[in-house]
């Protein structure tokens, strides 16, 4: 599924980048893209972060190494 058309980007994408280390929505930003156009997906793209994330454990590892 696309989340964000102005840049092109699925949830896929975003699932790859939280597995290869993106934890929060200003990473998916620098690494995607995502929500920096019209920023109408930000919303959906920070809620299947917070999914990705919390599956993958990478939040709990960025909270232990902050």
């Amino acid at each position: 599924m696309y989340v964000c058309i102005c840049k092109n980007v699925t949830e896929k994408d975003i699932k790859r980048a939280v597995r290869n280390g993106a934890c929060s929505i200003s990473c998916l930003q620098s690494k995607l893209g995502v929500a920096t156009g019209c920023g109408e997906c930000r919303a959906v793209a920070n809620e299947i972060l917070e999914n990705s994330v919390s599956r993958n454990g990478t939040f709990q590892l960025a909270q232990a190494t902050a």
